[in-house]
């Protein structure tokens, strides 16, 4: 991670509002975008290239429409960096907020992440699909599949509760996993519809780039609210 091209993204007060307004709402376009800003759309388009040469938001295209997303990584990143534990009181709270904040039309939401590892794409695979390799990043639980379309997988914890379920809907090794996602955690969670994550593998040069996507979440479901810090943790983790 390049801090100080983070940092310099961060220090123009225009590139702030942008990360400010995909914060508040997430996935928006850049005529939503240009809308809040007191520039014409190619100054904004200018300082979302900045803002995702750094690594800070990340962008999706829907048929000829392309939608922006906050990528929380490198902040965390950041935040474990240079912040003192005595601060994540505060952040707490600000997470609070923008899940109060947060509007939308749809009744589905998506959170798109994106992160660049220093290793190999069959590296990455083995992480993201092998027990041992979980244990070190994902909570503690050891995943469990023969991950063949169709087949169940499993997040055990070591009291061999089940923490999470799914089933592989797509695998192309080592570049592209997509499974339903149905958490067991906890009560709260519980009742929540079934969404699907997505991971992608992509190489660039020495270093790959994941793509994790989360989506078919219901807007305001306990689930929604508990993947946006639990996905930037385990990112984290992931990478270390």
């Amino acid at each position: 991670m390049d801090q100080d091209r983070i940092f310099r993204a961060m220090g123009d007060p225009s590139r702030r509002r942008l990360l400010d307004l995909l914060f508040i709402r997430d996935g928006q376009s850049l005529q939503e975008l240009t809308k809040s800003l007191p520039m014409t759309r190619f100054g904004v388009m200018k300082h979302l290239k900045i803002l995702e040469e750094a690594g800070l938001i990340v962008h999706r295209k829907v048929g000829r429409s392309k939608f922006h997303y906050l990528n929380p990584v490198p902040i965390q990143e950041v935040y474990d960096r240079w912040v003192s534990k005595y601060a994540k009181p505060f952040t707490g709270n600000l997470m609070k907020i923008k899940r109060k904040l947060e509007s939308s039309k749809m009744s589905k939401h998506k959170h798109v992440y994106e992160i660049l590892i220093e290793t190999t794409p069959a590296e990455l695979w083995r992480a993201i699909t092998n027990g041992d390799m979980t244990r070190q990043y994902y909570f503690g639980t050891e995943v469990v599949s023969d991950w063949k379309i169709g087949s169940e997988l499993r997040y055990i914890d070591p009291d061999k509760n089940e923490m999470l379920v799914g089933e592989v809907l797509e695998i192309e090794e080592p570049k592209r996993l997509v499974t339903t996602f149905d958490p067991r955690w906890e009560g709260a969670v519980r009742s929540d519809m079934p969404s699907k994550v997505s991971y992608e593998i992509d190489q660039r040069g020495n270093v790959c780039c994941l793509t994790l996507t989360h989506d078919e979440l219901d807007k305001y479901s306990p689930m929604n609210e508990a993947v946006q810090s639990g996905w930037t943790e385990i990112l984290s983790g992931l990478k270390t």
